[in-house]
């Protein structure tokens, strides 16, 4: 713990150029990515099918995909949810048919596959499961538990509604660091948020991973986690243009930088841990969720220092723009 007592003088700023180039290189990266592979879409967004299975013992997901895929359903996503027994399949639109009957082929291809199984064990109880009447058995392997259509029109208007929270999150961001601060700072975190979300968008489109509803909400965390970073980092950054009146711009930001260093490790790591406790326990229902936090809370960590202050630094702010305005006819200084 010694070490995060200590403060520490590493010339940050100093050594931005190789930082930021390599920051420039990834946001023409993932430009090329977004505009060449563009984001996985989930239901939410695309419109679909959601049916969620519960099976009397656990079950593998491979082994259901490919039953659905054998049986000409290759483009489902088939994912665990709750427990190993508990499966999720997410079924895209598809013309000319409706939520019904596609719950109704699923179970019953689903419900072949166990017959299939039960053969040498159970023959009688196989031939009713791989019956299409065995949606009237309870006591059969496969019962449905939940069917839910999502239409196109409502995920074009999710996908709206959902941009539009992430501009307004920037602008009202963009509104609050003006005001508490200045305007070259408040250009700054836009700057850094934007490099953040841009990565983490582009992190989702070269995986190919799912974009769902969670990771959204997820993104929107990913704001306020690098709002908070870089706003500690700028708060640190004024008091020392008041106090260190003899520093250049570069000594004052790297100072601010290295007296909030211990408390950006000490935060970011335990936040860390706790996102990874979710990726590896969470299951797959927020598997999507807790990758985006992971992904936002690394590159929120590296703009703060990496992408926000040298913002700042390039737009010439200076100690005249930080320090307290004199009230009229006296020495004394605003609080």
């Amino acid at each position: 713990m010694e070490f995060f007592r200590r403060e520490t003088h590493v010339d940050f700023i100093g050594r931005r150029r190789i930082p930021i180039a390599i920051s420039v290189l990834l946001l023409i990266g993932t430009m090329f990515v977004l505009f060449t592979r563009g984001l996985n879409f989930g239901l939410d967004f695309t419109g679909g099918t959601l049916i969620e299975l519960s099976y009397q013992e656990p079950v593998e997901v491979a082994s259901v995909r490919k039953e659905l895929a054998d049986a000409g359903m290759a483009d489902t996503v088939v994912q665990h949810f709750g427990t190993s027994s508990d499966v999720m399949v997410r079924i895209p639109v598809r013309k000319g048919t409706d939520s019904a009957t596609l719950s109704d082929e699923v179970v019953s291809i689903l419900r072949i596959g166990v017959g299939e199984k039960l053969v040498q064990s159970r023959p009688g109880k196989a031939q009713q499961c791989s019956s299409r009447k065995s949606s009237e058995l309870k006591d059969c392997q496969v019962q449905v538990r939940r069917v839910e259509f999502v239409g196109p029109q409502v995920g074009e208007e999710l996908t709206e509604q959902g941009g539009l929270a992430l501009l307004y999150t920037l602008i009202a961001i963009l509104i609050y660091v003006m005001f508490r601060f200045e305007w070259r700072f408040a250009v700054g975190a836009i700057v850094a948020i934007a490099h953040d979300v841009l990565l983490t968008f582009g992190f989702f489109s070269l995986m190919q991973l799912e974009f769902s509803l969670s990771v959204l909400a997820a993104m929107l965390a990913v704001l306020g986690y690098s709002l908070n970073d870089t706003i500690v980092v700028f708060d640190r950054i004024r008091e020392n243009f008041r106090r260190m009146r003899k520093g250049s711009n570069i000594e004052v930001m790297n100072a601010a930088i290295n007296q909030t260093l211990s408390r950006t490790i000490i935060t970011s790591a335990t936040t860390m841990i706790t996102v990874l406790a979710l990726f590896f326990f969470g299951g797959e229902i927020i598997r999507g969720f807790s990758i985006a936090l992971i992904v936002g809370i690394f590159v929120g960590t590296y703009s703060s220092i990496y992408i926000a202050t040298p913002a700042v630094l390039a737009m010439g702010v200076s100690r005249d723009d930080l320090m307290p305005v004199k009230k009229e006819g006296s020495g004394d200084e605003l609080p």
